[in-house]
């Protein structure tokens, strides 16, 4: 896609494609903008945001839609918006349980999908199925607008084959861990693939598609089979050394009280056998409750049922000091809360992490302010879409230093 190697080359033209995607950055967290509006809001002056617009807009990622009208004197200022189809992203979300692919455009909006719920296969049928849903939604697209597909995203859990105890599965997923599922789809389907972490990958949704359009610092937690997290920092996703930065589930925490929890020897367990939706639906189970997908699960969050009252009050206890000790160490004034389920689900637990927060909140600190996460069950292949996105527009430091990745490095920036 040619629109993603706008201004490479020397130092100086590594500032210009920074501001570009400064500009980008702008217009997708405003909506819209005149080219006054930008010059204020990138600090730039007239003639430079006039020079960058016009390379944007002849590029298609953005389009004028019409003029301001203020009533001042003067012809009104011509209005720039993203322009929708300006690009694509395809993202593919691996989980031990589930495969999803979807297809979004500049906006985050959603535009083909298919999925499944399986035991993940074998690596060689999983990229079978993955290479015939790539091709599924892609059809949707006509031959100009593919033209404009940014790449693959590839969002799923690493160290695969670990935890399975906590959650309950009778597999064996070892092989996944010595394959490199990324290179193998990029061979298959003769596209670039962007890798990560499905946790970092739904909290960089999140910063270009959701609540990042007003808050560039803030811990991400997504409550689904297992949990799972990222960490934004001056707008800019934090991977960690080995990319687990974020890691939530392996927080040690006490061993659960509750008679569904799998014995422990060891004096602490780790948040994962305690706040997730595999440890909900096993405590259902273990209460005589039928519970098969995520729609059970709403339901019996809906109807009150009184083991799911006792697994959200063991999840909480869990949950407090584990985000406490996140934000002392992070000093994020914002922490998003997400989950696979709804059914009254997320508006309780951040009520009651919210509580929990503020009681054992120390001398001198305040609690963060919870926010509700924006994708709910889309939020793991909206986050693989959004990574080829997030790398060839977002504003990120690299691009000054002129270090513009390739889809084989993506996984190590």
């Amino acid at each position: 896609m040619t629109t993603t190697r706008l201004g490479r080359g020397t130092n100086s033209v590594n500032l210009r494609q920074y501001n570009e995607r400064t500009l980008l950055q702008r217009l997708r967290r405003e909506g819209e903008g005149s080219k006054a509006d930008l010059a204020r809001w990138a600090q730039l002056t007239n003639t430079a945001v006039g020079s960058i617009v016009q390379t944007l807009e002849e590029a298609g990622l953005i389009e004028s839609f019409g003029r301001r009208q203020d009533g001042g004197r003067g012809q009104p200022a011509s209005l720039y918006r993203l322009n929708p189809k300006g690009a694509f992203g395809i993202g593919v979300r691996l989980d031990r349980t589930s495969i999803e692919t979807v297809l979004v455009d500049l906006s985050g909006k959603i535009l083909a999908r298919q999925a499944h719920d399986l035991l993940l296969p074998h690596p060689q049928k999983a990229l079978e199925i993955v290479r015939r849903d790539v091709a599924s939604v892609l059809a949707v697209l006509n031959d100009a607008e593919r033209q404009r597909l940014t790449g693959i995203g590839l969002a799923q859990p690493y160290n695969l084959g670990s935890w399975l105890r906590e959650l309950d599965l009778q597999a064996d997923f070892r092989v996944w861990d010595e394959v490199d599922f990324g290179s193998l789809l990029a061979q298959a389907v003769q596209q670039p693939v962007f890798k990560e972490n499905d946790g970092n990958a739904a909290g960089i949704a999140e910063l270009f598609f959701g609540v990042g359009r007003d808050t560039s610092d803030f811990l991400y937690l997504f409550l689904g089979p297992a949990i799972g997290g990222g960490i934004v920092l001056n707008g800019e996703g934090l991977r960690g050394t080995t990319g687990n930065a974020a890691d939530v589930a392996m927080i040690p925490v006490p061993p659960s009280k509750l008679a569904s929890a799998p014995r422990t020897a060891k004096p602490w367990d780790i948040l994962l056998s305690r706040a997730s939706l595999n440890a909900l639906s096993r405590h259902l189970r273990h209460n005589g409750v039928r519970v098969n997908g995520r729609t059970d699960l709403e339901t019996c969050f809906e109807r009150g049922d009184p083991a799911v009252r006792e697994w959200l009050d063991d999840c909480v206890d869990a949950l407090v000091p584990a985000v406490r000790a996140a934000i002392a160490v992070l000093d994020v004034p914002v922490c998003v809360i997400d989950a696979d389920i709804d059914g009254g689900l997320v508006v309780e637990l951040m009520q009651r992490l919210d509580e929990g927060l503020r009681a054992i909140a120390p001398e001198s600190r305040g609690a963060p302010r919870l926010l509700r996460g924006s994708f709910g069950a889309d939020a793991g292949a909206l986050g693989a879409a959004s990574l080829p996105m997030f790398f060839n527009f977002s504003p990120r430091a690299d691009v000054l230093r002129g270090h513009f990745p390739r889809a084989s490095e993506a996984a190590h920036v």
